[in-house]
Order: structure tokens, then C-alpha cells, then sequence
């Protein structure tokens, strides 16, 4: 059966979390917005300490720069996200939600123009409710031209990391900049605004699919959002504070417990949950009611953390255990990724040489009897600076190197090269050596540096004992 939505009005609240959620946002924004006007000084392409350069095949992150065929490190750092997701949330539940996720950081912002536009949780209540009126249509109005502002700077701040900010700003400006800016512009802004304005909680809740699996890593040693039942309810429940009971040692004396039943965790609630009904998967864990707790708690003069995190085992007077074999095999994991990772990126060569041989044919003889194999060689320039190199062979005597171009070769920043090589031998040479070589690549400005690459000779007795399973 369809249920019908009910609007949540936010309270404000003030506190540790709230003030660590706002110091996170802040952050998330000034990353966001400022890094890709931030100048970083290189040789080749545009000075900008971020940009994923797609026509150049290569993404630059201040010094580190990633082309396609460096694919394998980004499927790394995503597996490293992922288990970092699973083992942060089995210790601390869904506390990426809260703090970091984009939905959240946004519609923390787009909350807090509508508290500045509309006023307080119930100002905008009651606006909500009032008839159309030109002050209601202009504070509505003014919210989503708002909400419409924010939405579209984001598009336009995420399209920027795609090429040289200045410029691109000026041609999305003068509507000179290409097709696809303008759609991932106005893609973005749509999205931005509907789930962030206008969405909400319904996104955390009914789209995002963490929010159903996520309590699969949830056991009993998990660090929660929760309330203290047995201090919040003692034997008779709760009970508003009146004259007879205000103080704390009347209400144990009567059976009644600390929670004074004000709602004001429920009002501060993005999602608008009741966190005295205990765990609940729309529950995001940004610790909202934990600030409305204790300053309710502060105000009467008992004793904060009714609401607070704590684990199951730890709410029943059992110790948390953090160690557990689940925990520490994800810890593993973790490790042995960002080893791999470290060692992959800080091992990378300048220079990345690939040969194959061309199989059709695997050989030609041509007409003085010399032995000719084909081969591709793909050199590939991951530097931001050119390389002039040399091409020779290994290994393989009486072999000569035809480049079928200058044996000086230069290669442009991060561009790739591919050369067509021809490997010529005199039959006498081949009867007399191994068929297994190397290429190998030089740097001609520094002679030390070199790189090489296995490769095989075929000749026709190759194929015979291929044939035949013997050797002739």
C-alpha cells in the first residue's frame, strides 16, 4: 500500500555533533568548490592542481598522474573504499552516512537556507500550512531560487574538474563550451536540487540501497545511535517534569525514568524517526538526537548520555568487543590494498614497453634465406615531459634491427607510440642460438635508464617440432 509522505520540519540543535557535522561540511565544500581553480605548475597541459583530462586520456592530481591504462590502480582504491565502508560500519554503523555521504553534506546546506529563508521548525510548520500569501509565496520562492543557486554551482564546480577552470567558465559563460558540459551542468543541477531540496530523507530511506543491506554488518558489538531504555523508562515510563517531578531523585523514588518525553530528539531528526523505539535502518547515525538529549538533559540537571553511542552488549552491561575476527580480516584486507597500492604507484616506470609479434605470418624467408619476424612494440610516455629513445635487441646474436624509421625515437608527454619493427636473421645465426630475446628500450638524454621486454624468434624449425613433437 502506497504511504503517504509526511513533511519533516528539522529543529536546530546545537552541540559536539552538530558542530562536527558543520566542520565536515564546511570542509567538504571548500574542497569541492575551490580545488579546481587551485594552481598547480606543469609542463604539459593545463596548470591545475585536479583536472580529469579525457581528450588527453589522463588524470592529474597535483604530481601523480593516472592515464587509461592505468585502470588497475582505480579498481584498487575503489575495492579499498568498499572494505573501508564495511569495516567502519561494523564498527560504527552507518556513520559514513551521516557525516560524509554527498546526499547528507548537501541537504545539511539546503537545510539550513530553509531555516534562514523560513525561521525556525515551527515558523515553517506553520508557513507550510498557512494559505497562499504573498509572503508565503515569496519565502517559499526565495528558498528554492536558493536551493536552484546551490544545485547549479555544484553542477557547474564538478564540470570544471573536466578541463582548464578559467577557461571553461568563460565558455560555459559565452555559451561557447561543448554539448556535454552544458547536459552534465544541467543534469546535476536537476538531481542536486531534487534530491537534496526536495527528496531527502526519501533518498537515505527508499533509494539508496546501504540503507537495506548495511544492518547485515551490524552485530551486537556495533557502536549505534541509542537510547537508554532502562535509564529513559525505569518501571512506569516516561513522564513531562511537573512540580512533584522535577528532580531526579523523586521520579526514581516514584518509578519514572530520565526521558522527560519533550521530543526534541525527534524533532532534530533529518529523517524523523523516534530513536526511542530503538535501531532502525532509516536511522543514519549523525548523532542529532544524542546534541537534543543532552542539552534537555543539561537544562534539568541529569546526567547527559541518555541517548548516546553505545553497542548492544554495552546496553546490557556486557563489554563491546572492537577485536573481533570480522573487524581484524577486513583490517587485512585494508592493509594489504593500500600496500599493493603504495608499491604500485611509487614502483610505476616512466617509460611502459609492450611487444607482440605478429602471428600472421610467424615468419617469412625471404629471398637470400634470411629468417623475418614482425613485431609491434607500443611504448607509452607516463610523464608529463618528451622522452627521445633508442630501440635494440638482446640476447639475439646476429640479429638486425630494422625500426623501419630513425633509430632516434620521441615520445610526447603522455602520448603512446607504436612501432612496426622487422627482426632479420641469417639462418646459420639461428641454428646456432636460443630463439628467446629482449628488447630494449634507452633513454638517449640519460643512457642508464633503460626498459625491457621478453619476446621469441620463431623459424621454420620452430614449426616443425611443433608439428612433429620432436627436434630435428
Amino acid at each position: 500500500m502506497e504511504q503517504t509522505r509526511i513533511p519533516i520540519f528539522p529543529r536546530s540543535v546545537k552541540g559536539t555533533y552538530r558542530r562536527i557535522k558543520s566542520s565536515i561540511v564546511l570542509l567538504a565544500y571548500s574542497v569541492y568548490f575551490i580545488l579546481p581553480w587551485l594552481r598547480w605548475e606543469r609542463d604539459t597541459g593545463p596548470d591545475q592542481a585536479v583536472i580529469f583530462d579525457i581528450t588527453a586520456r589522463r588524470f592529474d592530481i597535483f604530481d601523480l598522474t593516472i592515464y587509461a591504462q592505468d585502470i588497475f590502480w582505480l579498481a584498487l582504491f575503489l575495492a579499498f573504499a568498499a572494505f573501508f565502508l564495511f569495516f567502519i560500519t561494523g564498527i560504527a554503523g552507518r556513520v559514513f552516512c551521516g557525516y560524509f555521504c554527498f546526499q547528507t553534506l548537501w541537504t545539511d546546506v539546503f537545510m539550513h537556507i530553509e531555516h534562514w529563508v523560513q525561521g525556525e521548525r515551527p515558523a515553517r510548520m506553520k508557513l507550510a500550512a498557512s494559505k497562499w500569501t504573498a509572503e508565503k509565496i515569496f519565502k517559499i520562492g526565495l528558498t528554492h531560487l536558493l536551493w536552484l543557486l546551490v544545485s547549479f554551482l555544484t553542477g557547474l564546480a564538478f564540470t570544471l574538474y573536466w578541463g582548464n577552470a578559467p577557461d571553461l567558465v568563460v565558455d560555459i559563460f559565452t555559451f561557447n563550451a561543448p554539448l556535454a558540459a552544458g547536459i552534465t551542468i544541467l543534469f546535476l543541477t536537476a538531481t542536486t536540487y531534487v534530491m537534496a531540496g526536495i527528496a531527502r530523507e526519501q533518498v537515505c530511506t527508499y533509494m539508496c540501497p546501504y540503507a537495506r543491506f548495511q544492518s547485515a554488518m551490524f552485530d551486537k558489538d556495533t557502536f549505534i545511535v541509542a537510547y537508554d531504555s532502562i535509564r529513559g523508562e525505569s518501571n512506569k515510563g516516561r513522564h513531562k517534569p511537573s512540580k512533584e517531578l522535577i528532580k531526579r531523585d523523586k521520579r526514581q523514588q516514584q518509578g519514572y525514568g530520565d526521558c522527560i518525553d519533550c521530543g526534541y530528539c525527534v524533532q532534530v531528526c533529518p529523517t524523523g524517526i523516534d530513536i526511542r523505539n530503538g535501531l532502525q535502518y532509516q536511522c543514519i547515525t549523525c548523532a542529532l538526537c544524542i546534541d537534543a538529549c543532552d542539552t534537555i538533559m543539561d537544562s534539568v540537571g541529569y546526567p547527559k548520555g541518555l541517548i548516546r553511542y553505545s553497542s548492544e552488549h554495552e546496553t546490557e552491561g556486557e563489554k563491546t568487543k572492537i577485536l573481533k575476527t570480522k573487524n581484524i580480516v577486513y583490517g587485512l584486507i585494508l592493509v594489504l590494498i593500500a600496500g599493493v597500492l603504495v608499491w604500485g604507484l611509487s614502483a610505476r616506470t616512466e617509460i611502459e614497453l609492450n611487444v607482440r609479434q605478429i602471428r600472421q605470418p610467424l615468419y617469412v624467408v625471404l629471398s637470400n634465406g634470411t629468417i623475418q619476424n614482425r613485431y609491434d612494440v607500443k611504448i607509452n610516455n607516463k610523464t608529463d615531459k618528451s622522452h627521445t629513445l633508442s630501440l635494440a635487441v638482446k640476447d639475439l646474436p646476429g640479429a638486425e634491427l630494422d625500426p623501419g624509421r630513425s633509430r632516434s625515437i620521441t615520445v610526447s608527454p603522455g602520448a603512446s607510440l607504436t612501432l612496426h619493427v622487422y627482426i632479420k636473421r641469417n639462418p646459420d645465426n639461428v641454428r646456432q642460438s636460443n630463439k628467446d630475446f629482449e628488447f630494449v628500450l634507452t633513454d638517449l638524454k640519460n643512457k642508464q635508464q633503460q626498459w625491457q621486454h621478453d619476446a621469441s624468434f620463431y623459424t621454420p624449425r620452430d614449426l616443425i617440432k611443433t608439428a612433429t613433437g620432436s627436434d630435428r
